[in-house]
C-alpha cells in the first residue's frame, strides 16, 4: 500500500521521516537517529541536485523515498544472513547517484564502500554527499569497475546490464570468498541471465518485499567456486 499521507511540519504531504522508519521496520533494518538523520539529508540532496543534473528520473520525495532509499535497504537482511555486512568491504559497481552503495554505508557505518561510477557528475554527487554528510566510510572511484584490482566481501549492483556482464565488470573486485548481489525486478527472464553464467557460478535468486512498493524485486546472489583467483 502506498505511504500514508499526512502533513508535516514543513507543509508537505508526506511525513518523510517517519515513512522512513515505519519502512525500515517492516524491513528489519534498525535505523539510529544518525542514519535516519543521514539518509533523509542525502535524500534532500539527491532531491536538490536531480533538478539541475538529473539524477534520477522520480521526481516525487516519497517515490524517491520507496524507489531508491528503502529499495536499497530491503537488500540488507538476506546479505546480513551470509556475511558481516557491518564490517565488510563492499564494491557498488555502476553507482550512479550512490544506490545502494550509500544507504548501505549509512547504516553500516563500520563497513568501507568503494562506490564506483564512470559519470563525472554523478561522482560529484556523491562526493559532495560524503563532504556534507561527513560519511568517512566511503571511496569514490570515476572510472569503469574493470579499471579496479581489488579484492572485497561484497560486489553488489543495482539496474545493471546483465549478469554477465556484471561478472566481466567485477572480475578485478571479486576475491575466493567475494559475494557477489545483483538487484534486479521480474522474477521472469532471470534463470536466462543465470544460465549465461560461467559453470563455476552457485546462484540464489531471492524475493524482496520493499515496503509501499508492489513491483516485483528480486536478489541474485552469486559466489564463484572455481580456483581462487588472484587480481
Amino acid at each position: 500500500m502506498p505511504p500514508e499521507r499526512r502533513r508535516n511540519a514543513g507543509g508537505g504531504d508526506i511525513d518523510l521521516p517517519a515513512v522512513l522508519s515505519q519502512g525500515a521496520d517492516e524491513l528489519g533494518v534498525h535505523l539510529d537517529e544518525s542514519a535516519l538523520r543521514r539518509l533523509l539529508d542525502y535524500l534532500a540532496l539527491l532531491r536538490k541536485w536531480n533538478a539541475v543534473y538529473n539524477l534520477t528520473a522520480i521526481r516525487d520525495p516519497a517515490q524517491i523515498l520507496v524507489q531508491h532509499l528503502l529499495d536499497s535497504l530491503a537488500v540488507i537482511p538476506p546479505l546480513r544472513r551470509r556475511l558481516d555486512l557491518a564490517h565488510a568491504s563492499i564494491a557498488d559497481v555502476g553507482s550512479g547517484a550512490g544506490l545502494p552503495g550509500i544507504p548501505l554505508a549509512i547504516v553500516h557505518p563500520g563497513a568501507h564502500l568503494i562506490s564506483i561510477e564512470p559519470v563525472g557528475k554523478k561522482t560529484a554527487f556523491q562526493r559532495q554527499v560524503c563532504a556534507e554528510l561527513a560519511l568517512t566510510n566511503i571511496e569514490v572511484h570515476s572510472t569503469r569497475a574493470e579499471a579496479l584490482t581489488r579484492a572485497t566481501d561484497l560486489v553488489i549492483c543495482r539496474a545493471f546490464a546483465s549478469l554477465a556482464d556484471f561478472l566481466d565488470a567485477a572480475v578485478g573486485l571479486v576475491g575466493p570468498a567475494t559475494l557477489l548481489a545483483a538487484m534486479k525486478g521480474q522474477r521472469a527472464g532471470l534463470d536466462v541471465e543465470v544460465a549465461a553464467l560461467p559453470a563455476d557460478c552457485a546462484v540464489e535468486i531471492e524475493p524482496l518485499q520493499v515496503p509501499f512498493q508492489p513491483a516485483e524485486r528480486h536478489l541474485v546472489l552469486i559466489r564463484r567456486t572455481g580456483a581462487a583467483r588472484a587480481h
